[in-house]
């Protein structure tokens, strides 16, 4: 039985899930937060137990020997030589990868050429790597990309309508991201769609940061986000897509640089610019609830933009077989779920059992009625399993 780890690396954060494999069982997973700070936070998960602290956490090779440390300490594997091989997420892999790859020197020098196109996310991911590497040298390190698997889209799917040269000599096109869980979310959906030799599968995948996929025999054929994570629907503060001159226009109005509201677009937007409540689509639900007009407008917003991108993405597939729901907000709010196939069942004849809707959050559960004639599901995402699965694969050949 060998043991794979799977990092997460964002600009202040750790995650990590250790897998025994092939099994897949999870032996421990946890997270460092507030990296670069005095009271930064170290949690574990292994068994029935956990901890939680707060220590001084000052970059991120000190977060990897926290792990690694924790491990041996909580007797969750006796030697680091154990661990065989280690997958990071890596949210930009451009043009370049349409599939995870072997950490090679020219793997991380392409990852390090895309950090424009993902600032927050590229750079993190490789010190993560660079963190783990030093203190697991010969281990087999493997990049599992988001952008990867929607490389199979077509031309007329990722390009945008700018001068061709732009596109060619500044790569400047479509990527999409959380492929990673996309692809998850269609492996899982084959169990419900037995004996469909062409399943079509709109994937839902709603969180703070949010995306659309459409699925045609396992492969992404269309997808909400674009350069980068800004476009697609609105999410917790990003505004999604937007007409250019809006840009322009205020740019003009305030006077603020093309930065500075590059930063509004991604940061003070969303949820949290209409409402001006919170990015947190909980505590504008509870503001929806008291009646404030702007919460009320922020969630109608985003039910309509989502639903608005699932028709868009039927005529797409020329049908649907699955619609599923999934991360923080798609697993977790039966509110949202029910607003938005209320938005879409008129046109697309769905049949809900509401009451079910209502179940559990977090759970997978099919939503639809028997008599529906798209199967509509709840399908927890599980990215570290997918980072696992192709991590052990290029250990294994």
């Amino acid at each position: 039985m060998d043991k794979v780890m799977a990092v997460n690396a964002g600009s202040s954060s750790l995650k990590f899930k250790l897998y025994e494999m092939p099994e897949e069982k999870v032996l421990c997973s946890g997270n460092a937060e507030r990296i670069g700070h005095e009271d930064a936070i170290f949690g574990i998960k292994w068994g029935s137990e956990s901890e939680k602290k707060v220590l001084p956490i000052l970059d991120h090779a000190a977060a990897v020997q926290l792990v690694v440390d924790a491990l041996i300490e909580k007797k969750i594997i006796h030697s680091m030589d154990e661990i065989v091989a280690v997958g990071h997420r890596i949210v930009q892999g451009g043009k370049y990868f349409s599939h995870s790859e072997l950490f090679s020197k020219d793997t991380e020098d392409k990852i390090e050429s895309l950090i424009p196109l993902a600032p927050l996310h590229n750079k993190a991911h490789l010190v993560g790597f660079r963190a783990f590497k030093k203190i697991l040298p010969n281990v087999t390190s493997v990049a599992v990309f988001d952008t990867a698997f929607h490389q199979s889209m077509e031309p007329q799917d990722y390009v945008f309508p700018i001068p061709y040269e732009y596109t060619t000599k500044y790569d400047c096109r479509r990527y999409g991201a959380h492929g990673t869980s996309h692809q998850y979310l269609s492996q899982e959906a084959t169990k419900y769609l037995k004996g469909n030799k062409h399943p079509r599968i709109i994937s839902c995948h709603i969180g703070s940061g949010a995306s659309i996929t459409a699925i045609k025999d396992s492969k992404c054929v269309a997808t909400s986000m674009g350069l980068t994570p800004l476009g697609g629907i609105m999410m917790g503060t990003r505004t999604g897509d937007l007409d250019p001159s809006v840009m322009n226009y205020l740019c003009t109005c305030t006077g603020k640089s093309v930065e500075e509201m590059y930063q509004i677009f991604n940061k003070k937007s969303g949820f949290l610019g209409v409402s001006e409540v919170s990015n947190d689509s909980r505590d504008v639900l509870a503001a929806v609830d008291e009646g404030n007009e702007k919460a009320i407008l922020a969630n109608k917003l985003f039910i309509r933009r989502i639903a608005d991108f699932i028709g868009q993405y039927y005529v797409r597939l020329g049908g649907v077989d699955m619609i599923i729901f999934s991360a923080g907000i798609g697993e977790n709010s039966y509110e949202i779920r029910e607003s938005i196939c209320k938005e879409i069942e008129p046109a697309l004849g769905l049949k809900i059992d509401y009451e079910k809707n209502k179940g559990k959050r977090g759970v997978e559960v099919v939503i639809s009625k028997p008599e529906s004639p798209i199967v509509v599901a709840v399908i927890p995402t599980d990215e570290e399993v997918m980072i696992a699965r192709d991590t052990y694969h290029f250990y294994k050949k």
